[in-house]
This record gives structure tokens, C-alpha cells and sequence, in this order.
């Protein structure tokens, strides 16, 4: 055979292979905490009011699945339940939206110890599940505050059983991140009459940095899932009810559909096997469940290197050491 017709044979053989063979199977469900909305006491009512119609509008404009947690204390003044704050969880519910318990004060399990955390549960669905039982549903899903589910195996262990027996299941997260940061960022830009000024501008800048550093976050953990499972993972995506997703939600959804991205709900995510992997971490903080499970492995410490971080210049706004 010729070296032109070698050529001609690999060339051949070249286009003759599968061109999608190792484009991954993009899936991701959205989760929103800190229902109905976060910094609730920082925010005068008629603004919360409209800020959480145009919240409610974002999410239904981008047309995904969405379980939103609620912290049912924030439905008190003075422990009294306010029933304009109760109509906003009805919206997500009108929306077709489903809502988890996320504790009824935000509690933190690592501080106040299991007991007191069965107790936080329980009064997390006082209002939850008659509401939900009025459209047919109950509540589900559980998600740890600060994603802090427990300090020993026996403590995750009693939580899980806690929850079991109550018809719950934990809703993990694997697209950790600080958009709490931006978010706080945001906020306090909108609700600080010294930047009047430059407002505008500031919030443009952090809407335009907000929406490619959760993308890139979306990377990360990507790779992290390639690296470690050996495919894409159905990712869990964690967000906040706040200014910034009122204002970005759109344009983030539509750069994680520009990525291949599929948008699928918390269940279908939740069927793929690694989810029942053993959670190895027992630390302190609360992160990503991909990083738990390359603790169980006993990854090095170079398996986590590369996370994107937020930028001190937002880390100055939001009035915050780190993330």
C-alpha cells in the first residue's frame, strides 16, 4: 500500500468514527434554600413583596424543575405566622414548584446536637404539610442547614432514621458554591442608600460576574465527577431565594443549556447509583457530597485543587471573610 493510500485509510477510518462517543450525558436538578426568602428581616415588606414576585417570574420563565426548602420561622413576626409570607410558599406551589423542610429555624446540627435537630424538623412542617396537603402533595425532601449532616457516622445515622421514619429523604448537593456571597453582595447594594450613586453599576457587575463564576463552578464539578465516578453525575445545584437570582436565574439557566446541560428533577438526579455511595465526611463544614465521597476513598488533597472562588472585591461588598 502507497503512503497516499495509508493516508486515504486513516482518514477514512477517522470519519467513520462516532463524533458524539465521549460527550457526556449533561444533567442537572435546581434546589433553592432559605424559603421564602433569605435575609428575610433585612428586607422592608413592600420590597419583599416585589422582589419575591419577580423571583417567582425568573424561575417560571426559565421552565425547570425546582424543590424550594423553607425555614418556617420565617414565617413569623414575633411568632405569630404572617399569612402574606405563607402566600408566598403557595406561589412556588401555584408555580408547580415543590418545597422540602429545611429546619424550622435554620438550625445547625453540629451546634445543637440531634435531639434538638428531630425537634427542628418536626416544627419545620407545621405549616409545610397541611399546605402541601392542600394541592395533593406532602413534603419529601429534607435539606441540611449549612449542609451539616453530622459530626460521627452514629449521628448521621440517627438523623437519617429520624427522617425516614417521617417520610423524608436528604436532599444532597454537588454543585457547591458561594453564591450566598454574591447574594449577599447584591443586597446590600440594593438596600444601602450611600451607593445610590454607583448602584446600577454595581449590580450590573455583579450580574455579570455572578452568572460565569457559577459556571464555572458547574466545571469544576464536572470534572470532579469525571475524575472520580469515571462519567457526568446528575448534578445537584445549590441557590438561595434572594435579589440576584431574581434578577440572573434566566441567563444562568441558559448558560448551563449553552454547556449541554438538561434540567431534570430532584428524583430523577437522585437515581443514579453514586448517590448511595457512603458520605465520608465528618468534618466541621458542609461541603459538595462529590467531595464526600472522595473522603471516603481517601482522595489527596490535589483531587479538590482548582475550585473557582469568589473574588475579594465581592467578598468586600457582601461584608464577609470568606466563603
Amino acid at each position: 500500500m502507497s503512503t497516499t493510500q495509508r493516508l486515504l485509510a486513516f482518514l477514512l477510518l477517522l470519519i467513520s468514527l462516532p463524533t458524539n462517543a465521549a460527550e457526556p450525558d449533561r444533567r442537572i436538578a435546581v434546589t433553592i434554600d432559605d424559603l421564602p426568602w433569605a435575609r428575610l428581616g433585612d428586607v422592608a415588606t413592600p420590597d419583599l413583596q416585589a422582589r419575591h414576585e419577580k423571583l417567582i417570574a425568573s424561575l417560571k420563565r426559565a421552565d425547570v424543575p425546582i424543590v424550594g426548602f423553607v425555614n418556617e420561622k420565617k414565617l413569623e413576626v414575633d411568632g405569630k405566622v404572617q399569612l402574606q409570607r405563607v402566600a408566598m410558599l403557595r406561589d412556588w406551589l401555584d408555580a408547580g414548584f415543590e418545597l422540602g423542610n429545611h429546619t424550622y429555624s435554620h438550625a445547625d446540627l453540629h451546634a445543637v446536637g440531634v435531639d434538638a435537630y428531630k425537634q427542628e424538623i418536626l416544627d419545620g412542617e407545621r405549616q409545610l404539610r397541611p399546605l402541601m396537603a392542600r394541592y395533593g402533595k406532602t413534603p419529601r425532601w429534607f435539606r441540611h442547614p449549612y449542609l451539616r449532616a453530622g459530626r460521627t457516622a452514629e449521628e448521621k445515622q440517627a438523623v437519617v432514621d429520624f427522617l425516614a421514619g417521617h417520610g423524608y429523604k436528604v436532599a444532597p448537593v454537588t454543585v457547591d458554591n458561594g453564591e450566598w456571597v454574591w447574594a449577599f453582595a447584591y443586597a446590600n447594594v440594593m438596600n444601602d442608600p450611600a451607593r445610590a450613586s454607583e448602584r446600577e453599576a454595581l449590580l450590573r457587575r455583579l450580574r455579570e460576574g455572578y452568572v460565569p463564576y457559577m459556571l464555572e463552578k458547574l466545571d469544576y464539578y464536572e470534572k470532579q465527577s469525571q475524575a472520580l465516578l469515571g462519567y457526568a453525575l446528575p448534578q445537584v445545584w445549590l441557590m438561595h431565594a434572594n435579589e440576584l437570582n431574581a434578577d440572573s436565574f434566566v441567563a444562568l439557566v441558559d448558560g448551563a443549556r449553552q454547556r449541554g446541560y438538561r434540567f431534570v428533577t430532584l428524583d430523577e438526579a437522585m437515581k443514579d447509583p453514586a448517590y448511595q455511595r457512603p458520605d465520608g465526611y465528618t468534618g466541621r463544614w458542609g461541603p459538595s457530597w462529590l467531595h464526600r465521597w472522595a473522603m471516603a476513598e481517601k482522595k489527596p488533597k490535589e483531587f479538590y485543587a482548582g475550585e473557582p472562588l469568589v473574588p475579594q472585591w465581592v467578598l468586600d461588598l457582601a461584608g464577609v471573610e470568606s466563603e
